[in-house]
């Protein structure tokens, strides 16, 4: 196993030793005779008993797969009442396996209680091929996968103790299933809050830019791999009597009630063998309509998010309850290329959170700082929200806004509009000796030369591994890392300098290779030299083609379509455009402090290596009038 395994391994036997949740989101098909003796009916035939706190269950769906699924109902609800229910939906386990505990140690009593206590019912399921659900998983959210889910939402609204509305929630993968709970446009589901989600998986996560988050994916990949192989102990880095001593406390997955020897389990267990290993597929697949896994599914890169489905979510009419982090991957792209596309009331609050908002990531403030609303307060926020669309009192309303926090500023806005009003775009240009200037380049070659050095890296505690449950988001001082990388700083600046959008980067340069990753880097330099990331964008050199064709969602820079067919490598030695934006941001640049745009080819511990054969690229960075390489930025002040 090599180190980036043995650190995945390691990050995921931490979090069991302190028996917190397996997964780092929430933070099946029978076998042949079962199927047979379920019946065309058995949907109908699954009763929930209103006197009992937590049951565990298989829910048979429309193909006979058997689904997994958790019921809490509140502490002493009594026949005949009826309440909303609340859906969570994850690939991680709905629950543990926990030997000799009272339930209210149990892995999701907490939630379940602040739920029941709200006066909801709480569903927990296992997505098909994973868990304890039968099945297998041919991609993430396939589409068999997610019409489960409005087969379960169907099975809660026809419960005795179902109101008949039904909502959906939850943090990562969770928040991708409730999204795509929409999809399937039951009148059951009211609202759904996808809160840190993946609205386009493929370019906001495994491919932003057709650069691969190799170091993300890898580490990803091999943990859901042993979570759905029911693989305690290689979760836990544990062998022999170690091994002994965790299965003594934490058995895997829960399995249903009804499984009193464990054959149902081991038999779903069996069918996930199947399951295509996502890493070992994303190796062999670039582009977004290049076949994916050994099923050959085709078209993945659009099929398995929210956003190649956007118009049967915007028939759904849900209300959307949205939290997204400034760098938490590139998914606050997403959130803003929703909320200008669809016409679903959505109230979104983007914020200086890592994935989850576990830590606060303002690069301003100390790395312990806490993270505000804290956690009670941030429930009841969701609390009320699916009360107006779920309680019988409820108003059915819910504003469509934004309100985004500014890095730097310690500062909360609320907007209607995106881009927010009040900012235009300041054009900065690459000049003579690592300049960054407002004044355009005179007519006159000049041009810089840069080998890539591939040692440059943003560490592992950056905005792409903290997807994968890496943690907080610490950048650190970026100085040191500078040095590798071909810089642009600015003059200080005189007045305080705000920048809230998508800053939009324009390179014109010649590489020796048909080639490579294009990664910019927009930092803040303070006046005692600290260098603080505050975003970045990349663009991998063969998926430069900029399309006319219209987008799936509101995109903010060149629109690439990102298939095979619209490749187009560099001519080594010949000058390109390489235009593209960087991730969405809002920050506030001190007077004194100087904006520095940095330049690399490679991210040693987060992306592949571009080009794959191993070749050293060297680049020739225009800065004339003719090729003025420059970045656009948003900008109130200055």
């Amino acid at each position: 196993m090599n180190r980036r395994r043995q650190r995945g391994v390691g990050a995921a036997a931490r979090r069991l030793a302190g028996l917190a949740a397996v997964a780092a989101a929430a933070c099946g098909d029978a076998a042949t005779a079962d199927r047979s003796a379920a019946g065309d009916d058995a949907r109908a035939a699954v009763p929930v008993s209103a006197v009992t706190r937590n049951q565990a269950l298989h829910i048979p769906m429309r193909d006979g797969v058997r689904i997994a699924v958790d019921v809490w109902l509140p502490d002493g609800i009594q026949s005949g009442d009826q309440l909303p229910a609340m859906m969570r939906a994850t690939r991680y386990w709905r629950a543990r396996g926990e030997v000799g505990i009272p339930l209210e140690e149990t892995s999701n009593f907490a939630e379940a209680e602040r739920w029941n206590r709200a006066g909801y019912a709480l569903v927990l399921v296992d997505g098909r091929g994973s868990g304890a659900s039968f099945g297998i998983r041919r991609f993430e959210l396939a589409e068999d996968e997610v019409t489960d889910y409005g087969e379960v939402a169907d099975w809660i609204a026809d419960q005795p103790w179902s109101n008949g509305r039904v909502g959906a929630y939850g943090v990562s993968y969770a928040g991708n299933t409730a999204e795509m709970l929409a999809v399937n446009r039951r009148s059951a589901v009211k609202a759904v809050a996808p809160l840190f989600n993946d609205f386009d998986n493929f370019g906001h996560l495994i491919f932003p830019g057709g650069v691969l988050t190799v170091g993300f994916l890898e580490d990803w990949s091999n943990r859901t791999r042993m979570q759905d192989l029911n693989d305690i102990c290689g979760l836990s880095n544990a062998m022999g009597a170690a091994c002994d001593e965790v299965q003594s406390r934490i058995t895997g997955v829960k399995p249903v009630d009804a499984d009193g020897d464990g054959s149902l389990l081991a038999a779903a267990v069996a069918e996930h063998q199947a399951n295509t290993v996502p890493f070992e597929a994303a190796l062999e697949y670039e582009f977004r309509d290049d076949p994916f896994g050994p099923y050959g599914e085709t078209n993945v890169g659009h099929r398995r998010s929210p956003s190649g489905h956007l118009p049967q979510i915007e028939e759904s009419g849900v209300a959307m309850f949205i939290r997204v982090g400034w760098q938490d991957a590139a998914t606050v792209n997403g959130t803003l290329g929703r909320y200008n596309t669809i016409t679903n009331p959505q109230q979104v609050f983007i914020g200086p959170w890592d994935h989850g908002a576990r830590n606060d990531t303002d690069p301003f403030k100390a790395d312990d700082t806490p993270v505000q609303p804290d956690a009670d307060a941030r429930f009841e926020e969701l609390v009320a929200f699916f009360d107006a669309h779920l309680k019988e009192d409820g108003s059915g309303a819910t504003p469509t806004e934004i309100h985004y926090y500014t890095l730097g500023a310690d500062r909360w806005t609320r907007t209607e509009t995106w881009p927010p009003a009040g900012f235009d775009d300041v054009t900065w240009y690459f000049g003579e000796g690592g300049t960054l200037s407002t004044e355009a380049p005179a007519p006159e070659a000049g041009e810089d030369s840069h080998i890539v050095d591939f040692t440059a890296t943003t560490g592992t505690r950056n905005r792409w591994y903290t997807n994968g449950g890496g943690g907080d988001v610490v950048y650190g001082d970026r100085r040191a890392e500078d040095e590798k990388l071909l810089i642009y700083t600015s003059a200080p600046l005189v007045v305080d300098t705000e920048v809230t959008g998508h800053p939009v980067v324009t390179l014109h340069l010649a590489s020796t290779e048909t080639d490579g990753a294009f990664i910019v880097y927009l930092e803040d330099v303070a006046p005692d030299g600290t260098v603080r990331y505050i975003t970045e964008g990349q663009l991998r050199g063969v998926m430069r083609a900029v399309t006319d064709a219209p987008p799936l969602y509101r995109k903010y820079g060149p629109h690439r379509s990102e298939t095979r067919a619209d490749a187009l490598p560099l001519v080594p030695g010949e000058v390109a455009e390489l235009s593209f934006d960087l991730w969405a941001t809002s920050v506030l640049f001190r007077a004194g402090h100087r904006i520095r745009v940095a330049l690399a080819g490679a991210d040693a511990d987060t992306f592949l290596r571009y080009p794959r054969d191993g070749s050293v690229p060297e680049w020739t960075v225009q800065r004339n009038a003719v090729h003025a390489s420059r970045i656009v930025l948003p900008t109130k002040g200055g």
